[in-house]
């Protein structure tokens, strides 16, 4: 997450030489705690298809386990989200700021909300999340309880406002605006203070969720260092929920806790091998929570935890979260970039990429440049889907609906069944190297051990090998022509269900 000491910036947040040596719990304490979900509402259906509407009770498909809500479902649908990291941090070089900054450097003349989203909407990205205040305590808009904002800079003559023309973008564009606001505040003189400070967060708060339209995303991180004052805050996360529950019930909440989505335990875009989006809410129990092995523990979590906290693997396409001037040459490569995507969204994630914008307000042409490479790359891999129209063949119902690309069918194994099999006979044999499993995790996830074998010249072969599967498993294997395929669930927790089968081909 953003709040701990990034690669090698050094404590007083300063940048060395482009690189940014430092882990992310730093500065992380124990602070407050987090409120429970709700009653997460069943989603199960007869023949193989999630109804819409209300479920039907008992049968194979009578859910047991946690399930999404549909906010929950749709986040992970959208698979990417493209991260802004854009502050004075831009303009001082720096990772941290402390809180001291004028707000006089902050002048990006040539900010075009507009270029973001469309270099994110033509990569594939569905929303945008914005550091409407880092931990320096600036404002991306004019707050009304504080002058440390965007209205005492020079930009736009002081009537600018940075999360008004990104709302506006987003809308425009089609995507969804995530927002994140940080809780500690190394400017705020009652940082540290208890409820007054909160009153001043909260407001904040309020702001950002009352006045820019609808927003799909709330992010939060657990910093709890040091104000100005030398104090820390307890921070009420209750309090902090219930603001976002009123104000945008259709939103997910990030944070190491939940309580909608969790942090996948590093900033390296690597979600664990295996990967449940099932939690014990005990085990971590609010924002910031430090202890030994927690970061192990949020890339795989619990198989039989009780509430649905799926994954969000956040990384930048950068050595640091902010723009630097000195890594301009050090962006991301596209196949790194689908590396990222293999590693998150296929292990049952969702990709954040961080994307800074320079000092002119623009997306720095290299990052561009790799990110529609990427998304073309990406697009041209999923688009063409060999498995489909294959004929299939499995016990229990709807077997075809593996193959069918709809995202609310899917195949199940009979009632009672914990090992299952499906057999793929291709249109035509195919030249693959990729294959893609989906469970409907609209009825939860169920899968912990699978299999992958395909038929090519010299006959049957081991292709993959697993646990997880969730909304998705990508699996890689090396290149050879396929006519028949067999997906082996070997081992599950429920009534084996797959929502998609499907082959493709990764060319670099």
């Amino acid at each position: 997450m953003t709040s701990g000491r990034r690669n090698g910036a050094r404590q007083d947040g300063t940048c060395q030489g482009g690189t940014h040596d430092a882990t992310r719990r730093d500065f992380l304490r124990v602070a407050g705690a987090w409120a429970a979900l709700a009653a997460i509402p069943d989603v199960v259906g007869a023949r193989g298809r999630i109804p819409s509407a209300a479920p039907i009770a008992g049968g194979p498909w009578s859910a047991r386990r946690p399930v999404p809500t549909a906010a929950q479902l749709q986040w992970q649908r959208d698979e990417l989200a493209l991260f802004a990291h854009f502050t004075v941090n831009t303009f001082t070089d720096r990772e941290w700021g402390d809180g001291s900054e004028s707000p006089a450097l902050f002048d990006p003349v040539r900010l075009d909300a507009r270029a973001w989203t469309r270099v994110a909407k033509r990569a594939g990205f569905r929303s945008i999340v914005l550091t409407a205040k880092h931990h320096d305590g600036f404002c991306l808009w004019p707050s009304r309880v504080t002058s440390h904002s965007v209205a005492a800079s020079p930009w736009r003559g002081g009537g600018g406002d940075v999360v008004r023309e990104v709302a506006d973008a987003c809308r425009a564009d089609g995507l969804g605006l995530g927002l994140y606001l940080s809780p500690w505040d190394r400017h705020e003189p009652s940082y540290g203070s208890g409820r007054a400070y909160m009153d001043v967060y909260c407001a904040q708060l309020e702001e950002l969720l009352a006045q820019y339209g609808p927003v799909c995303e709330v992010w939060f991180d657990g910093a709890n260092g040091e104000g100005a004052n030398g104090k820390r805050q307890a921070y009420d996360w209750p309090r902090i929920h219930a603001i976002v529950r009123q104000l945008q019930p259709q939103a997910v909440m990030f944070s190491d806790a939940g309580p909608d989505v969790r942090w996948i335990g590093n900033e390296k875009g690597v979600a664990g091998e295996t990967c449940w989006s099932t939690i014990d809410p005990v085990s971590v129990p609010y924002a910031g929570y430090d202890a030994p092995n927690v970061g192990e523990l949020l890339q795989r979590v619990d198989p039989h935890g009780s509430v649905w906290r799926p994954g969000e693997t956040d990384v930048s396409i950068r050595p640091g979260w902010f723009w630097h001037a000195q890594e301009d040459a050090q962006v991301r490569s596209v196949d790194n970039l689908m590396e990222l995507y293999f590693t998150s969204v296929g292990r049952n994630s969702k990709l954040l990429l961080n994307v800074p914008p320079t000092r002119d307000g623009v997306f720095h042409p290299t990052d561009v440049a790799r990110l529609e490479a990427f998304g073309a790359r990406r697009a041209q891999m999923l688009t063409r889907d060999f498995a489909r129209e294959a004929l299939v063949t499995g016990a229990g119902s709807n077997a075809a609906a593996a193959v069918d690309g709809a995202p609310d069918t899917f195949w199940s194994a009979p009632a009672g069944a914990t090992r299952a099999t499906l057999d793929l006979a291709l249109p035509a044999p195919a030249r693959c190297n990729v294959v893609r499993l989906q469970e409907p995790i609209a009825l939860g996830q169920g899968v912990e051990r699978f299999e992958v074998r395909g038929e090519g010249v010299n006959g049957w072969a081991l292709l993959a090998t697993g646990s997880t599967i969730g909304y998705c498993r990508l699996a890689r294997i090396a290149p050879r022509v396929i006519r028949r395929l067999r997906v082996i669930v070997e081992s599950t927790l429920d009534v084996p269900r797959l929502a998609a089968v499907s082959l493709h081909l990764d060319e670099a």
